[in-house]
């Protein structure tokens, strides 16, 4: 019977093929060049990815929570007085 191994080469193609997605994926997300997570600065619902206890993008129950974070430039981020550093929003 070659049912088992042709099962397991499927398995282990569809892993591959999902690992490589998942990797593409990543380093889109996370390579937004010349972007720093810039912590205090999203808007309710507006935030770029998990964070203070949630797992998802999108889920910011407050505005401005210096636990929440979006992508910005250092010079955006300054200018609209987030922090790079989580849980602090600049004065």
């Amino acid at each position: 019977m070659q049912k088992v191994p042709f099962i397991a080469s499927t398995a282990i193609s569809s892993l591959l093929v999902l690992g490589a997605l998942g990797l593409a994926n990543g380093t889109a997300t996370a390579g937004e060049s010349g972007k720093v997570k810039c912590y205090g600065v999203a808007q309710a619902g507006h935030n770029d990815c998990a964070a203070n206890g949630h797992a998802c993008q999108g889920q910011a129950r407050a505005d401005n929570d210096p636990a929440e974070w979006k992508y910005a430039s250092k010079e955006e981020c300054d200018a609209q007085g987030g922090s790079t550093s989580p849980g602090q929003r600049a004065q």
